[in-house]
C-alpha cells in the first residue's frame, strides 16, 4: 500500500470538513415570507426572490438563478406575469434565460434601463478616468452578461398596478445607482421590497456596491438619503435581496441611518481636500530657488512650489549632480523639458539616474516613458508593483496608467526592488520597504538626508500635522485592493515605528514634525476597521468589502490573434477555517474553457489559484467585449455571478 503523507491526510481532512458544510446546507425551498403577508413567499438561491401571488398568477420581485420557477406549483401558481427588479445586479437576474418572455414581462428602475439593455457598454477594454459608473476607470456596476430588454421602466413615485395590488415605486439609490424599493400596503401593514439597500441588523448588504467615487462619499450619501426616506415610512417588514426578512423594519432603517451618519466622518478623507489644490501657508523650512516652479526642502531635496499643487514631482540632487526622481506625473512633457533645463542651469543637475514609482496609480508616472526615451532615465519600483506598471490592462484596479493615457502600451521597469532592499546611490542608502495603505501595491523609500530621516510615502496620508483635527488618511477605496489589516493599519504602524522627521507625500504635500500626526493616522486605521465590522453582515467583514476575493488574471483576455489563451482564477479565503468553493465560468457562445468549473477547498487565510484554458470558435463568437461572469458557491451557499472578467475574440465593429 502506498505511503500516505501528512499533507495528503490534511487535504482529506479539509475535504471532509468542507463537504459536511456543503451537504449540511439546507436545500432551497419556497416558503412564506412573513406571517402578516400570506400571499408573499420567498425562495433563496443567488438572492431572495419574492413571489406575490394572486390566484394562480404571480409577480416576482427579483429572480436570482430562477430556481423559484421549479417550485411555483407548490403554491398553486401556474404563470408569472411580471418580474420586478429592484436593481441591475447580476446575481438578481442571472436566471433570465429560463424565463418565457412571451408570458412574463420585465420591469425595472428607469435610471438603470441602460444597465439592463446595453450591459457591455459598462465594461471597457481600455477604460478611462471619466467612464460612467466607474471609480477612476474601475467599474462599480455589475450588469448582466447579455441584454435584458425592459417592458416597463419604472420611475420614482409611480404606482405599479397589478390585479388587486398597487405597488409604490420609490427611488432608493445607494446600493445601486438607480436602486428602487417597492412598497406594498395591506390594511395597517406596510412592507418594502428593498433590494440590497439594507441587510437585517441595520447593516450594508456589502460595501463595494456603494463605493461610487474616490472617497468623496457620493454612494454613501445617496444610501444615507435613501435609508432616511424609508425610515420615515411606517414599515412593518422589509424584504431584502440578501439575508433574512427584516422585522420591525422602520426602527431598523432608523438605526441604520444613525450608523451611517456616525460612520461618514471616519470614511471621508482625514484632511481638508481643498488644501491640495489651493495655496497654503508656506512651510517655514522651504526656500525659494531661481526656478519659480521649484522650491528647496533641504540642501539636496527639491519639490514643486505650491503653484503646482497636486502634481507629482520631487527630486534629490546629489553633490555629483546626479538626480533621483520621486514620482513624476500630471504635467505636460514640454514643462518637464523646461524644468530639467532650468535645473541643469541653476541647480547643478547633470543627469537623472532613475525614477522611483511609489505605487501602482498611473498619475505617479505619466511622464515615465518620456523620461526614459528622452533622458535615459531608468525606472525603479517595488517588485509587486512591476506588472501593474508594465501591463495595467491585466487588472481591474482604480487609476491605472491606461486611465490617464488610453494609448499607453506599457513601461518597462528596469530595476524591480525587493521589500527591505537597500540601494546604494551617490553615497546615500535608499531603503525601500513595502508600505501599503491606500493600496497594497505601494512602497516607501526613506533615507537619512541632510541630517533628517525623510520618508516618501506616496498617497497614503496628506495634511497638516500641526492641526490636531486631522488624521491624514487618504481615500478609502476598496478597488485599490486595500484590506485595512494589510493596508492602512499595517502602513500606519510602519510609519509610526520608522519615526521620520519629514514625510514627503505625493502630489506636492510636505509634512514636517509628523509623529503625533502618524499616531492619529494609526488610531483612525483601527477605528475604521471597527466601523466596517459593525456595518457588514458577514462573519468576516472582508467578504463584503473586498471586490476581488474572486478574481481573474488577466482581467482582459484577448483571443483576437490566438485560438487559445490562459487565465488564472484566484479565490481568496478570508476565514480562519478552510472554505470550499465552486466557481463556474459562464461562457458566451463560441468560447469553451477547460476546466469550466473550479471546485476545491482553500485552507484558512490563503488563496486558491487555478489555471483555465480558453478556446474560441470564431464562427460562433460575437464581436466586441464579452463579459464572463464567475458564478460562485461558497461553503454550500449560492453567491451567484458576483465577479467577472472580460474577453474579446473579434474586435468591435467601427
Amino acid at each position: 500500500m502506498p505511503s500516505v503523507t501528512l499533507r495528503t491526510l490534511y487535504v482529506f481532512a479539509l475535504l471532509f470538513v468542507s463537504s459536511h458544510a456543503v451537504n449540511g446546507a439546507e436545500p432551497a425551498k419556497l416558503r412564506p415570507a412573513a406571517e402578516a403577508w400570506p400571499d408573499v413567499f420567498v425562495y433563496t438561491d443567488t438572492c431572495n426572490t419574492y413571489v406575490l401571488r394572486d390566484g394562480d398568477a404571480a409577480i416576482l420581485i427579483n429572480l436570482g438563478d430562477a430556481g423559484v420557477l421549479e417550485h411555483l406549483a407548490e403554491i398553486g401558481v401556474r404563470r408569472v406575469e411580471w418580474i420586478l427588479f429592484t436593481d441591475h445586479h447580476r446575481e438578481q437576474c442571472q436566471g433570465i434565460g429560463r424565463v418565457d418572455r412571451a408570458v412574463t414581462k420585465i420591469a425595472a428602475p428607469l435610471q438603470e434601463q441602460t444597465l439592463f439593455e446595453t450591459p457591455r457598454a459598462f465594461r471597457k477594454w481600455r477604460p478611462k478616468l471619466g467612464d460612467q459608473y466607474t471609480v477612476h476607470g474601475a467599474s462599480y456596476v455589475r450588469p448582466p452578461a447579455a441584454s435584458i430588454k425592459l417592458d416597463r421602466p419604472l420611475a420614482d413615485g409611480e404606482t405599479f398596478s397589478w390585479r388587486k395590488y398597487n405597488i409604490g415605486c420609490f427611488a432608493t439609490p445607494g446600493h445601486a445607482p438607480g436602486g428602487m424599493t417597492f412598497i406594498l400596503r395591506s390594511g395597517d401593514e406596510t412592507a418594502a421590497f428593498s433590494g440590497g439597500l439594507m441587510h437585517d441588523g441595520s447593516r450594508f448588504s456589502n460595501w463595494y456596491d456603494t463605493e461610487w467615487d474616490y472617497g468623496f462619499a457620493k454612494g454613501l450619501d445617496a444610501l444615507t438619503a435613501s435609508v432616511e426616506r424609508l425610515a420615515k415610512l411606517p414599515l412593518t417588514d422589509a424584504f431584502p435581496s440578501q439575508g433574512p426578512v427584516i422585522a420591525e423594519a422602520q426602527s431598523q432603517f432608523q438605526k441604520f441611518h444613525e450608523r451611517l451618519v456616525a460612520f461618514r466622518p471616519d470614511y471621508v478623507r482625514g484632511y481638508p481636500v481643498e488644501s491640495l489644490t489651493k495655496r497654503r501657508a508656506v512651510n517655514p523650512i522651504v526656500k525659494p530657488t531661481p526656478i519659480p516652479q521649484i522650491v528647496q526642502v533641504t540642501p539636496h531635496l527639491y519639490k514643486f512650489a505650491d503653484s503646482l499643487a497636486g502634481k507629482n514631482f520631487a527630486i534629490i540632487i546629489a553633490d555629483s549632480g546626479r538626480g533621483l526622481l520621486l514620482d513624476c506625473g500630471l504635467f505636460p512633457e514640454q514643462q518637464l523639458h523646461d524644468l530639467i533645463a532650468d535645473m541643469q542651469r541653476h541647480l547643478g543637475l547633470k543627469g537623472i539616474d532613475a525614477l522611483w514609482i511609489n505605487h501602482m496609480h498611473g498619475d505617479h508616472f505619466t511622464l515615465g516613458a518620456e523620461l526614459k526615451r528622452r533622458f535615459g532615465v531608468r525606472i525603479w519600483t517595488l517588485d509587486r508593483i512591476v506588472d501593474k506598471v508594465e501591463n495595467p490592462l491585466r487588472y481591474d484596479y482604480c487609476a491605472l496608467i491606461t486611465s490617464y493615457n488610453p494609448a499607453y502600451e506599457g513601461l518597462k521597469v528596469d530595476r524591480p526592488l525587493k521589500d527591505g532592499e537597500v540601494v546604494e546611490w551617490e553615497g546615500y542608502q535608499l531603503h525601500v520597504d513595502w508600505m501599503p495603505g491606500q493600496t497594497e501595491f505601494g512602497n516607501c523609500l526613506w533615507l537619512e538626508l541632510d541630517g533628517r530621516r525623510i520618508a516618501f510615502t506616496g498617497d497614503n496620508l496628506f495634511g497638516d500635522p500641526a492641526d490636531p483635527a486631522q488624521n491624514g488618511h487618504e481615500a478609502v477605496v476598496a478597488r485599490n485592493s486595500a484590506i485595512f489589516e494589510e493596508g492602512y493599519e499595517l502602513g500606519s504602524a510602519y510609519l509610526r515605528d520608522l519615526k521620520p522627521d519629514i514625510i514627503m507625500g505625493a502630489h506636492n504635500v510636505l509634512m514636517t514634525e509628523p509623529q503625533a500626526f502618524v499616531e492619529r493616522y494609526h488610531a483612525w486605521s483601527k477605528r475604521i476597521i471597527g466601523h466596517y465590522k459593525q456595518l457588514l453582515p458577514d462573519e468576516r467583514y472582508e467578504y463584503g468589502f473586498d471586490p476581488f476575493w474572486v478574481s481573474a488574471y488577466p482581467y482582459r483576455v484577448s483571443l483576437e490573434t490566438a485560438d487559445e489563451a490562459e487565465a488564472t482564477i484566484t479565490v481568496r479565503n478570508h476565514h480562519e477555517r478552510p472554505q470550499r468553493h465552486e466557481v463556474r465560468l459562464k461562457l458566451p457562445p463560441g468560447i469553451t474553457a477547460e476546466p469550466a468549473v473550479l471546485e476545491a477547498v482553500v485552507p484558512a487565510k490563503s488563496r486558491g489559484v487555478y489555471k483555465v484554458k480558453l478556446k474560441v470558435d470564431r464562427s460562433r463568437v460575437e464581436p466586441g467585449v464579452q463579459i464572463v461572469p464567475l458564478d460562485i458557491t461558497l461553503d454550500g451557499v449560492r453567491k451567484g455571478e458576483r465577479f467577472d472578467f472580460l474577453l474579446q475574440a473579434i474586435g468591435a465593429p467601427n
